[in-house]
């Protein structure tokens, strides 16, 4: 079939949105036509090429270059058509997208990790990771197109594996089924599961963007007696007051002597950095807002060619610190995107506000700007 997609050709290019050909779903694929896309700053990182593929990563796979690609690996969707074998959904089921994929057998999905999934190491290049083969090419060719984390939501119509989709109830706006897909639940996770948050400690968001402000809110949750939002934006610094942040400030340098007062100089308990770009430099002052014992939980992304962080390791060592990565918020999405939208659903859990704008695919680019700018919380492209 044919439909639109945003194509990106290179590193430092402009989304362009054009026709596409999408073939039939094979065995254990599905054809979804996506409804909701949200503007995550992941796909941003293909535009800057902070991510998307190594050296070392092409010639492994044979592959020349990462692009063209498909972006979008937030979304919300309805099934189409499904190939041999699929069982999980059907056609006209509402589903989430997961881009982190969940085979259920592999030993990261049977220990209770499926965030880790083994299928996630072929998000990156090739085609399918149900056979490797591709289905995405560009419009009247046989040239295939990357489909980033292999969900394409950034395509009006995308032929995907059923290990990638979680059914979601019907009556549940795509729009908040899209969030959840990835900026909630790994902002939210990263401070219910990751950084284990417990009620009465003190906490640090430190970038306050789509999973900042998950971050904040998931950490209120969790009973933390404050929650303290960092970030230059004074819009976003605002809003995250009413996401469960106690207390605000434009800069690390900022926080770093009120979080000292506010503690009687214990300093955090968790620091949990998501910040738009992982940049190295950022871990001294991340670390050094975390008092002894405490958890620094680093969920940006960072450059993947970034091999070095500022770190003091006398304190690392001698304050019994701890810094843990983390993919999904380490949650498991069979289970937690479910979760989360049941406790949205008793209003427990706020989506709706975390939409600043909308956008036809066609404002693609309107949408990343104004992420750059630091005017959304999150922009989401809805399908006609």
């Amino acid at each position: 079939m044919k439909t639109k997609a945003a194509v990106l050709h290179g590193v430092h290019q402009d989304w362009q949105v054009e026709e596409i050909d999408v073939d039939p779903p094979k065995a254990l694929e599905v054809l979804v036509e996506w409804k909701v896309a949200g503007l995550c700053h992941s796909d941003e990182h293909i535009v800057t090429g902070d991510m998307g593929a190594t050296p070392e990563m092409l010639e492994a796979s044979g592959a020349s270059s990462f692009y063209p690609a498909i972006g979008g690996h937030e979304g919300a969707g309805i099934v189409l058509e499904v190939g041999p074998g699929v069982t999980t959904v059907k056609p006209g089921d509402h589903v989430s997208a997961s881009f982190v994929p969940s085979c259920g057998r592999c030993r990261y999905c049977s220990t209770g990790r499926q965030n880790l999934c083994d299928y996630g190491a072929g998000t990156f290049l090739g085609g399918m990771i149900t056979d490797g083969t591709p289905r995405h090419f560009l419009s009247g060719t046989k040239d295939a197109i990357t489909m980033f984390a292999k969900l394409g939501t950034f395509s009006n119509h995308a032929c995907v594996a059923e290990n990638s989709l979680i059914k979601v109830d019907d009556d549940l706006p795509l729009e908040v089924v899209a969030l959840v897909s990835c900026g909630v639940a790994t902002g939210w996770g990263s401070a219910t599961n990751r950084a284990d948050v417990r009620p009465g400690e003190t906490v640090v968001v430190v970038g306050i963007g789509g999973i900042g402000f998950n971050a904040v809110q998931g950490a209120a949750m969790a009973g933390a007696k404050r929650v303290i939002a960092v970030d230059p934006v004074e819009f976003k610094r605002e809003k995250a007051m009413e996401f469960g942040a106690t207390h605000t400030f434009a800069s690390m340098e900022e926080a770093m002597p009120a979080v000292n007062d506010l503690t009687w100089g214990q300093m955090a308990d968790k620091v949990i950095m998501t910040p738009g770009v992982m940049y190295g430099e950022l871990m001294e002052l991340g670390t050094k807002l975390a008092g002894k014992g405490g958890t620094i939980v680093v969920t940006a992304v960072a450059p993947m060619s970034q091999t070095e962080s500022s770190i003091n390791l006398f304190e690392l060592a001698m304050w019994n610190k701890e810094i843990k990565g983390t993919i999904f918020g380490s949650l498991n999405p069979r289970v937690d995107i479910p979760k989360l939208l049941g406790l949205y659903r008793e209003g427990q859990l706020k989506l709706d506000e975390l939409i600043t704008k909308r956008y036809p695919l066609e404002g693609i680019n309107d949408g990343y700007e104004a992420m750059r700018q630091g005017e959304n919380i999150r922009g989401v492209i809805v399908y006609e």
